[in-house]
């Protein structure tokens, strides 16, 4: 199962709204074949792994072959046929899954048609890691809503952005590449209108070797009055770009669900950062703090009870990059509002 989470973590920010999923073949305690999920509406991780097997690497059948597989195959037709009957056909032993569907209209229910084919099935075998490749898909499968994700770089005092003439960046190149592996594993990227007139960025994902798409650019706005001169109008990528006017962030989340956006990243400013975590509508935080005091009133997470909520997060992870450090993991929330 490890080697097919090794497989399945190569399709991470390149499948959605699928899943990441990997998998392997084994027979007579070899693996002979692997697979994983490159893209939505191409064979699954199942189908590939079976199409490289070669006849004669197996006993008659393929009586004995074990086919580990991170998530449960899919039992309905959806962009491809569904993979429970190309694992029959295949006449494999066993099946072992790690993570059960989450979706509770199928959940289980490939086991159970295994089972009823005399195949063995083991499920759960490292179900939590299996489970946390795909939190984006879990969540948005269940509930129509994307994973979200608060990122922002800042310095020791909390600041955002340095004083007028104090130049642009805060944190180090070193972090700002890091941020870019952070966006190319998202559908979306969001901000307020404020950030689009302040910083005319371009939320694209440069630099990273290996990505796969670029994400939507998503501006939230009261008035609606944004520079039609900006990047995100204005680049090869601006057919990619979604505005919302007045509209409140937990129904621009559910309109970016219902656009099959199963991942958002927000990249700030404060105030929408405090609106996020006011609503607690965020699932995961990432901040990078450099070692820079600047001074303001302005803090990095504006809204009115981020503090006093008792948010935290749950079990941080804590990287040193450069000079800056890194502070991330999934964001946990008192039980009092």
């Amino acid at each position: 199962m490890r080697a097919a989470l090794r497989e399945a973590k190569k399709g991470i920010g390149r499948t959605s709204p699928n899943p990441a999923v990997g998998a392997v073949i084994v027979s007579d305690g070899k693996v002979i074949a692997r697979g994983w999920h490159k893209r939505a509406g191409m064979p699954h991780a199942e189908i590939e792994a079976l199409r490289k097997i070669r006849p004669a690497r197996l006993r008659p059948g393929a009586q004995g072959a074990t086919l580990y597989v991170t998530l449960e195959p899919c039992s309905t037709h959806g962009r491809t046929p569904p993979c429970v009957d190309a694992i029959i056909a295949a006449q494999i032993g066993r099946v072992v899954i790690g993570a059960i569907d989450p979706n509770p209209k199928h959940a289980g229910r490939a086991a159970r048609i295994l089972r009823k084919a005399g195949i063995r099935v083991t499920t759960g075998v490292l179900g939590e890691e299996c489970r946390g490749l795909n939190h984006a898909f879990n969540k948005w499968i269940v509930t129509g809503t994307p994973w979200v994700i608060a990122k922002a770089g800042m310095s020791l005092d909390g600041q955002l952005s340095r004083p007028r003439g104090g130049g642009r960046w805060i944190t180090s190149p070193a972090s700002r590449a890091d941020a870019h592996r952070l966006r190319a594993r998202v559908d979306a990227i969001l901000i307020g209108a404020e950030t689009l007139r302040a910083d005319n960025p371009r939320l694209t994902v440069r630099g990273v070797r290996g990505a796969a798409r670029q994400p939507w650019r998503v501006v939230l706005t009261r008035s609606g009055k944004l520079p039609p001169d900006a990047r995100l109008f204005t680049d090869e990528h601006k057919e990619k770009t979604l505005v919302f006017k007045n509209q409140s962030l937990g129904a621009v989340l559910r309109a970016l669900g219902r656009k099959q956006i199963t991942s958002v990243l927000i990249e700030g400013g404060a105030d929408i950062l405090g609106q996020a975590f006011d609503r607690r509508l965020v699932d995961e935080a990432h901040f990078y703090i450099a070692p820079l005091l600047i001074g303001g009133h302005k803090m990095s997470v504006g809204g009115t009870r981020a503090g006093a909520a008792g948010i935290r997060i749950k079990d941080p992870c804590f990287k040193k990059i450069g000079n800056d450090l890194h502070v991330f993991g999934k964001v946990e929330y008192s039980r009092k509002a």
